[in-house]
């Protein structure tokens, strides 16, 4: 029986070293294509609002604001291993449709060294993310806190006043946009490519 098998390989024209090699392709491709499909998939939620990923906001205002009101509350997580007190500075605002507002975030390193964390962000409803709008944003940005140090990180938003054609959203009054804070090892002394966050200034990171 083996014999057989071998002979037909060999008409075949692949040998047993031609088999593991294009195996190894296979599977060298599969993870790259893993990897791959991370950036691609947030590039989608990006575009698309898919998972309740926010939109970043050509221009700062909305060319137009509505009368109708919504409340925006602001929700916020610390993943374990980053020792930090993480807020909002205020839990909620009313505002009108359209209306471009700044809030803020405050963030305490409670370590006895520095630490470092990168955020990332959602906004439930998932199908409103699509139409909330980021003027000026934190995320994913590579942030240090010294021990001790206290932060204020802004925020700045409006909501797409083609929100309310949304039958889905027809009887929705409120959003809420959620930040975790995680932590990420600290760079090494000859990378220079990744700073603290500016205390002061725009920052359109996410």
């Amino acid at each position: 029986m083996s014999e057989r098998i071998n002979e037909t390989g060999k008409q075949n024209g692949f040998s047993n070293g031609t088999i593991a090699m294009l195996c190894a392709v296979f599977f060298a491709g599969m993870i790259g294509m893993a990897y791959a499909a991370v950036p691609l998939y947030q590039l989608f939620c990006q575009v698309t609002g898919y998972g309740g990923t926010t939109q970043r906001a050509e221009t700062q205002y909305s060319d137009r604001v509505l009368d109708e009101k919504i409340t925006v509350r602001f929700d916020a997580n610390t993943a374990s291993g980053l020792p930090w007190d993480f807020q909002p500075v205020e839990r909620e605002v009313t505002m009108k449709i359209g209306e471009t507002v700044q809030v803020a975030y405050r963030a305490k390193n409670l370590a006895a060294g520095p630490s470092w964390g990168r955020s990332s962000f959602n906004v439930t409803p998932q199908i409103a993310g699509g139409y909330f709008m980021k003027v000026e944003c934190f995320c994913f940005t590579d942030t240090e806190l010294a021990p001790g140090e206290e932060i204020e990180m802004p925020v700045m938003f409006y909501i797409d006043p083609d929100i309310v054609d949304l039958p889905e959203m027809k009887n929705i009054r409120t959003i809420t946009l959620s930040y975790t804070f995680y932590p990420v090892d600290a760079p090494s002394p000859d990378e220079n490519q990744s700073v603290s966050l500016p205390k002061t200034g725009n920052n359109l990171g996410g």
